[in-house]
């Protein structure tokens, strides 16, 4: 008996294993890592074609724009009506969104009901498709007692390849899944939905993998890929607006819809086809379309399966080499058959009975055969999903520059549903080609329905915010006829400046400087710029007829905000210490050199060497100041240190020293910009009404005083009012807090507040660095609306002031900051329309040529500021050719040039 048993032993081993024939006879199916990961550089590659506007027509993953440009937040509400068109029944639902309060999320209810499609109509004509579809929506309606009179928002879903311009508009590119329906393709579905059906608005058309990402992303904020593997396969996600060609626009971000069961049309696939995907194709009612498909999805899985064993059994491989009838008849395994198979414990059961449903007659090895071709049938399957994902996941993290992506998959389909190993394979092999991502699958619960209706919902939220943000930003987008008035009332300004002897709003304070340079000057001078929160220490040396040749030397010097607030003695000796420490680095600190002070707040002045300080500006309040002549001030504060002297021979402010350095190099320039922390222009005025014999003096207009008298309240905002009664010089200053640098990023903090207090901006949470004042500096305007500055970086900035930011609110702070700055350049083009107009009137000229020197960081690094200025000026005085010169070595040189022409003028009188 013992000797029976082991010769039974050796003889079974003798005996070949059933799976290794399998693995012999499909080799080619069995895909490991390296070919895994060409599939998805080639799909990759395929993205980005399909991507461009060029190469799209040839490229075979259409990346269709779907005009999703959202994801859930949880704020949606609103109740919706849903059809659901896709298979041989469609759905029409009924939807409720639930906004989410507090740490409540939001929820969704449904009622829903299924309506068969009657067979003859999936290859009729397109209009008795629809009819029917109007028809049940309408016994639906009835049965739910909903009104046929009211209209109501409709969402729907459409599991067909369409090219849409419009979230409401798609035309139908081709049918699959066993639809032939006649004279509809290149139409727009949505309108032959809108002439079927009477009492609806159709918001939203979207495919049904995009809604299964959006129904999935309603509970999980980091969905943003949507997956189906049912009867047909495709994904979605969202990709960089700037990418997407087919759209105008670049920012912000919208689900593209891949139809990626078309990779592998143009060739690409082709050493991975085995002559069963060939046979299946060619089987098909689409020869040489939808390959990737076609390896993939449930409707050919079952068919794969077949014809594999067909053949092994044709060959002698299974059955002893029979075949039956069934076994030849297409469509007779499907893959809720191969599901069935692959059952952890009931799978060889479930196996024979299938086999023995075929007329088969299987042995043991035969089941486990078959059960391994399942296996290896449907691995494939999971792995071409697996290198497609793959590709898409790592377009997102190279998009947004990450080292590491955290993201979640929306899935959905029969195949990833029913197949009791297929989400398994799939989640294990994604994680393998992309260790770096930590990727997270969500089974969506509700089908597409659900997600056609949040579809709808996330648009009807994104309308509404775009509406109050549009409301709130209004104010701040100024008409032709309101910049006309501006100008209108800063010439009103400043002739009242130049005749008024009392107080009035712009100053128009004499400079003293009678004309700009000539090229004779010459000589070492020194000049010294204290303007905001740095002073700069310069020696200026001219050659004689060379106005290109200066040699300049400086040094900067920061002045801490316990200078500028403290006393007015504390802040004049720090500004000696700095010039001192200058004259030991020049090794100048016994000569007495004539010296130009540039001292940029209003003053009044009596002579080139006086200037009474009128009031601080720019965060300056230093005591015993006010009232005082700067210059005494600055000589009493030399005689206490006791280590050099200076010959100060002018004071100026910094708008007239641009004015002087640009001069130098252009003898049209005649007028001077400060767009900076202040904001101020001076200009060669051609009567000074203190001396008649005076032809020309340089004019400190102090434009930022205009609408002190309440001129400007029709333009000042809300947002504006804030700013000034959280200054230090309330109701003072009331132009330059609307046009400089020292104002703009308060104002737009005080913009981004209201925004998220109204549950506009970052999701409604007002944060502790929302609410401090001056946290938003005017720099982030800069780099916020640069050209080349993705909303990645955006949000990097904003993560930085602590402000947890979406794409979405990226995009409405990069708003803000653009209609904020953008207001402020166009009224500083409307104050200087003015001043070149009465320069312009002032000389009896049709049309005057003349040159702006400018300075201020405003001005030189905000990316439109410059060019909204100009084109304002330009427009509202179409007279004046206006040409605006950058200062390059700032209102020093200007300082040093008045002081060599002052000491000139001693010379030769």
């Amino acid at each position: 008996m013992l000797a029976v048993h082991l010769v039974s032993f050796f003889f079974s081993k003798l005996q070949e294993d059933p799976t290794k024939k399998v693995d012999r006879f499909l080799y080619a199916m069995r895909l490991h890592d390296d070919q895994l990961k060409d599939i998805s550089a080639r799909f990759q590659a395929e993205m980005k074609k399909g991507l461009s506007a060029e190469s799209n027509v040839t490229a075979t993953v259409k990346m269709l724009p779907t005009h999703v440009r959202s994801t859930p937040v949880g704020s949606e509400k609103g109740q919706f009506l849903a059809l659901d068109l896709g298979g041989s029944k469609f759905k029409v639902l009924q939807v409720k969104v639930r906004e989410g309060m507090g740490i409540r999320r939001g929820g969704v209810e449904m009622e829903e009901k299924t309506y068969p499609i009657p067979g003859e109509l999936l290859a009729g004509r397109g209009a008795e498709l629809f009819d029917h579809v109007s028809e049940s929506l309408k016994d639906f309606l009835h049965e739910k007692n909903i009104s046929l009179e009211k209209k109501h928002p409709l969402a729907f879903t459409f599991s067909f390849p369409c090219e849409q311009s419009t979230l409401d508009q798609g035309k139908l590119l081709n049918w699959s899944k066993n639809y032939q329906v006649r004279g509809f393709q290149g139409k727009d579905v949505v309108q032959a939905l809108r002439e079927a059906i009477d009492r609806t608005g159709v918001l939203a058309m979207v495919n049904d993998t995009v809604a299964t990402m959006m129904t999935c992303g309603f509970d999980d904020n980091y969905c943003e890929v949507g997956l189906i593997i049912g009867t047909g396969t495709n994904a979605c996600y969202m990709e960089e607006l700037r990418h997407v060609d087919l759209v105008e626009g670049d920012e912000g971000r919208m689900c593209v819809n891949t139809e990626w069961g078309g990779f592998g049309d143009d060739g690409a696939l082709n050493e991975y086809l085995t002559e069963f995907d060939k046979d299946v194709d060619a089987a098909s009612n689409n020869p040489g379309k939808q390959i990737f498909e076609k390896m993939v999805s449930g409707m050919y899985l079952g068919e794969l399966v077949r014809l594999v064993v067909l053949k092994m059994a044709k060959q002698g491989l299974l059955f002893d080499g029979f075949v039956s009838h069934a076994l030849r008849t297409k469509g007779k395994i499907t893959t809720a058959d191969v599901a069935a198979m692959e059952e952890y414990k009931n799978g060889l059961k479930n196996t024979k009975d299938i086999l023995t449903g075929l007329d088969l007659n299987p042995s043991p090895d035969d089941c486990i055969a078959v059960q391994h071709v399942t296996t290896i049938v449907s691995f494939r399957s999971s792995n071409l999903v697996s290198a497609g994902l793959a590709a898409i996941l790592t377009r997102i993290k190279q998009n947004r520059n990450l080292r590491a992506l955290r993201i979640t998959v929306g899935v959905d389909g029969t195949v990833y549903k029913t197949h009791p190993q297929y989400p398994k394979r799939l989640h294990k092999v994604v994680r393998r080609l992309l260790p770096e991502c930590h990727v997270r699958f969500v089974l969506s619960d509700s089908g597409s329905s659900k997600g056609a209706a949040l579809v709808t919902a996330v648009a009807q939220r994104l309308a509404s915010r775009r509406r109050k943000v549009d409301e709130t930003l209004s104010p701040f987008r100024l008409s032709h006829e309101q910049l006309q008035l501006v100008k209108a009332r800063m010439r009103t300004g400043l002739e009242a400046g130049l005749k008024t002897k009392g107080p009035s709003a712009i100053k128009m304070l004499p400079s003293f400087v009678y004309h700009t340079p000539d090229g004779t000057e010459h000589g070492k001078y020194l000049g010294l710029d204290l303007g905001g929160t740095n002073f700069r220490a310069l020696l200026v040396k001219f050659k004689k007829g060379l106005q290109h040749n200066t040699r300049l030397y400086h040094k900067l010097y920061t002045i801490p905000q316990e200078i500028m607030q403290g006393t007015g003695e504390d802040l004049f000796d720090h500004i000696v210490e700095c010039i001192s420490d200058f004259l030991d680095y020049m090794g100048l600190k016994n000569a007495r050199l004539p010296a130009g002070f540039t001292f940029s707040f209003p003053c009044e002045q009596t002579a080139i060497d006086t200037g009474t300080l009128v009031s601080w500006t720019k965060g300056f309040k230093a005591t015993d100041c006010e009232g005082h002549d700067v210059v005494s001030l600055l000589r009493e504060a030399i005689k206490r240190r006791n280590e050099f002297d200076l010959d100060i021979v002018a004071v100026i402010n910094d708008t007239v020293g641009t004015m002087m350095s640009c001069a130098y190099e252009d003898p049209q320039c005649e007028v001077g910009l400060i767009a900076g922390t202040g904001s101020n222009v001076c200009y060669m005025e051609e009567k000074n009404p203190g001396d008649a014999k005076i032809q020309k003096m340089c004019i400190n207009t102090e434009w930022g005083g205009l609408g002190d008298d309440g001129s400007l309240n029709d333009i000042i905002t809300p947002y504006d009012v804030e700013v000034d009664q959280n200054s230090f010089n309330n109701g003072k200053q009331r132009f330059e807090k609307l046009t400089s640098g020292m104002y703009l990023g308060e104002v737009v903090r005080q913009v981004l507040l209201d925004l998220t207090r109204g549950g506009l901006l970052f999701r409604g949470h007002v944060t502790e660095p929302l609410k401090t004042r001056g946290i938003f500096e005017t720099k982030y305007l800069s780099q916020i609306e640069s050209d080349r500055l993705a909303l990645l970086q955006v949000r990097s900035i904003l993560q930085g002031l602590g402000l947890d930011s979406t794409c979405d609110d990226s995009i409405i702070v990069k708003e803000v900051c653009g209609a904020v700055s953008r207001r402020a350049a166009q009224l500083c083009g409307a104050g200087m329309a003015a001043v070149v107009d009465k320069i312009r009137e002032n000389r009896g000229l049709d049309h005057l040529n003349i040159t702006v020197g400018v300075d201020g960081a405003l001005y030189k690094l905000h990316p439109h500021f410059s060019g909204v200025l100009q084109e304002t000026a330009s427009v509202l005085a179409p007279q004046c050719n206006v040409t605006f010169l950058p200062s390059d070595e700032g209102s020093g040189k200007g300082a040093a040039l008045i002081t060599a022409g002052a000491r000139l003028k001693e010379k030769i009188s």
